[in-house]
């Protein structure tokens, strides 16, 4: 048993979508980069595949990238209570069929810090979101003035 933190930042999650063929494991080391620099710490992490007639079911950790090495072992066994059926059967919902994807829950640790001193002083987070990152780059590229 590990003992209570007492600053925890904010928690988020993804639902990552594969379409067939194309996890590459790639992004793996970079996920856990994230993890072993203590900026992000993974709460949950659930693999799921919809089949062709939409049915969702759970997946193994596995050879994701097809160099014969099992990839996320580091993460297997995360789970840490926070996701029910009815979280895996939501990210199920927004999946095309024939797709695999992921389903993490994560610490922002490096925003713990300053999200507990903030509670301390009686702030609390009343909106959250994220903003698409077509209109940031869209928003971001220099303007062309004819």
């Amino acid at each position: 048993m590990t003992e209570p933190r007492t600053e925890t930042g904010p928690i988020d999650y993804l639902v990552v979508e594969f379409p067939s063929g194309t996890r590459t494991g790639e992004g793996m080391p970079l996920l856990l980069d994230l993890v072993d620099r203590g900026l992000i710490r993974i709460l949950d992490l659930v693999f799921l595949a919809k089949g062709a007639d939409g049915t969702v079911a759970g997946l193994e950790l596995a050879d994701l990238d097809g160099d014969g090495d099992l990839d996320l072992t580091v993460f297997e066994g995360a789970s840490s209570g926070l996701l029910g059926q009815e979280d895996v059967d939501e990210a199920g919902a927004v999946l095309d069929p024939g797709t695999t994807a992921a389903l993490v829950v994560y610490e922002n640790v490096w925003a713990a810090p300053l999200a507990t001193a903030l509670r301390r002083g009686g702030a609390q987070l009343v909106a959250g979101g994220r903003i698409p990152v077509d209109e940031v780059e869209a928003a971001l590229a220099p303007s062309v003035h004819a």
